[in-house]
């Protein structure tokens, strides 16, 4: 199983749909299993888990450093 894969497509998912997104704050597992759909290991799950919380993380990350980067391009 392609875990980068799985994250990529759960990441994917959580961006277009705001409930779902919502849905994983409150439960992150539960979350992960109804996106892919597959009954994964629990070892398994917990690095799709922790894979998707880091790339929503990075890429929270990325969009306020472009807002910072546009503001700051304002001033000068």
């Amino acid at each position: 199983m392609d875990i980068k894969a799985k994250i990529e497509e759960v990441v994917n998912k959580l961006k277009s749909d705001g409930a779902m997104a919502e849905e994983f704050k409150k439960d992150p597992v539960k979350t992960v299993e109804k996106v892919i759909g597959v009954d994964l290991p629990d070892d398994v799950l917990k690095k799709v888990v922790d894979g998707v919380k880091a790339k929503v993380s990075l890429d929270k990350l990325g969009d306020a450093a472009g807002d910072i980067k546009d503001k700051l391009k304002k001033l000068f």
